[in-house]
């Protein structure tokens, strides 16, 4: 009896052993490897563009990976043997990031190599992973990308001291209660007549100080309710970077970084 049950737990190890994904197989399409084809084109050759321009300008290399599943896998592990296998980052220097995006399991990692661990340390890894949630939860994977990958060339571009002029498109997609800051706009309206209602605040001379004093305070608020923030205005400029996808250089991992769902 004791005999057959180990013969069971054998085959059984086997067989999971012999259906697990070899991950080592993915070879990388570029800057962006899209295994999950979630990026539209467009947004792909931008991706490419600047990926380049940032290692052209610093000698980081990005690689921005998307798969459909983990097959049941840590997500950490999975990052961690991609990055290995494609030898993201220059070897000896190891200054390379991946980002890979779980579609299927809506999960997110981002791994860092050795040498940018000090630049991008675990608590910025997360506080990019954060930054794409908005987008990611409307599906929009491939603007999650450009969030992240330009949170990632800047922070870099600073800490070498260099200067990174490309940039990638930043669209606003907020919903209606987003993008009409009501509540700053009726306490404005609040106020607005009381001030009308007083003939305006002591040591303002009367109601034409009041009406100056009124407009100013409405100015402000709308200006800071509707069009403030990081990433407004639409599209920024672009400039592609010189060269393109040259291969990936052997750098290595520890796995350093962070993991998020969204």
């Amino acid at each position: 009896m004791k005999h057959w049950l180990r013969v069971s737990v054998l085959l059984g190890l086997f067989a999971s052993a012999g259906s697990a994904v070899d991950w080592t197989a993915l070879k990388p399409q570029g800057y962006v490897s899209d295994f999950a084809g979630v990026i539209d084109p467009a947004g792909k050759s931008q991706l490419e563009a600047y990926c380049s321009a940032v290692e052209s300008s610093t000698g980081v290399q990005m690689a921005l990976v998307t798969i459909a599943t983990l097959e049941g896998e840590p997500i950490e592990d999975v990052a961690n043997t991609i990055f290995r296998a494609w030898g993201v980052g220059q070897k000896g220097k190891n200054e390379g990031v991946l980002l890979l995006l779980v579609i299927g399991d809506r999960r997110n990692r981002l791994e860092v190599g050795y040498g940018l661990e000090p630049i991008l340390p675990d608590g910025f890894a997360g506080s990019v992973l954060r930054e794409m949630r908005p987008a990611l939860r409307q599906q929009l994977y491939g603007e999650a990308l450009m969030a992240a990958a330009e949170t990632i060339g800047a922070t870099v571009a600073k800490a070498k001291n260099v200067t990174l002029t490309a940039q990638l498109p930043r669209r606003i997609h907020e919903t209606p209660t987003d993008s009409i800051p009501w509540p700053m706009i009726l306490g404005g309206i609040g106020v607005l007549v009381f001030l009308l209602r007083a003939g305006g605040p002591r040591g303002y001379g009367g109601g034409g100080g009041g009406g100056f004093l009124t407009a100013m305070i409405l100015g402000n608020i709308m200006s800071r309710g509707s069009w403030g923030g990081r990433g407004s205005g639409g599209f920024g400029g672009f400039d592609s970077g010189d060269g393109g996808f040259g291969g990936f250089g052997g750098g290595d991992s520890g796995g350093g970084g962070a993991s998020s769902d969204w």
